[in-house]
């Protein structure tokens, strides 16, 4: 009868597993991804306000604060996706960057730590 915990099938699909949840994300994917749905997203808001309600731009003009060239308008849809692509790439890049670093650490603590477990009963077998 084999141990369950020594199954040589389940410490394979459990390396599998872990190799795919400590895998790196594409810093320049997730950016491009995030990027293209804030300015998809800004885009959209302004398009809708200008459809319901032209004449009160007031929620939406707070906007021009951050993002310079930015107006409630329909050439401030294109300025405003622009804005919108450009910060989202960076926080999408960044964020990759950053779960990369942090998985990074977390992978070398385990590892050390296995490691660790292993080798503890090693000087009470001389």
């Amino acid at each position: 009868m084999a141990d369950a915990q020594h199954d040589p099938r389940q410490e394979q699909a459990l390396e599998e597993e872990l190799e795919l949840a400590f895998t790196p994300l594409h810093k320049f994917c997730l950016g491009l991804a995030v990027g293209v749905a804030a300015a998809v997203v800004l885009a959209a808001l302004t398009v809708v306000h200008l459809l319901r309600s032209p004449d009160e731009p007031y929620p939406l003009v707070l906007l021009a604060q951050y993002m310079p060239g930015y107006a409630v308008s329909w050439g401030g849809v294109v300025v405003g996706a622009a804005w919108g692509f450009f910060s989202g790439f960076i926080v999408g890049w960044f964020f990759a960057f950053a779960r990369n670093v942090v998985m990074a650490i977390a992978k070398v603590v385990l590892r050390a730590k296995a490691e660790l477990a292993e080798s503890r009963g090693f000087l009470d077998h001389i």
